[in-house]
């Protein structure tokens, strides 16, 4: 993984791609991703869905889970999905749920 903070410092661009399962990340981490992330716009690409409204947290680790079991170099992150931190409690919760679990 590059250092993003030097990189931002010095101008240089972060290249960051959008994976949902392992093999679309690890196409990713090989061609060189500096970020990979596991959008709730899986509800749409992935589900089918409409929006992005019925991702439930769950849906979140899951497909963490896929992604962060290939990744060896970039820095993936996550999309809490819609209301699960709308509460603090909740936020807090969800926001350990998905750290510890992907």
């Amino acid at each position: 993984m590059r250092d993003l903070q030097g990189a931002k410092q010095n101008g240089e661009p972060i290249a960051c791609l959008t994976a949902y399962d392992a093999a679309f990340a690890r196409l990713c981490d090989d061609a060189g991703a500096d970020l990979i992330l596991v959008g709730d716009s899986l509800g749409m690409i992935v589900q089918g869905r409409e929006n992005t409204i019925g991702v439930s947290i769950d849906d979140m680790i899951y497909h963490s889970q896929c992604v962060t079991r290939v990744v060896k170099h970039a820095f993936v992150m996550a999309d809490m999905p819609f209301m699960s931190a709308a509460v603090i409690e909740d936020a807090l919760r969800n926001a350990a749920a998905l750290m510890s679990e992907a």
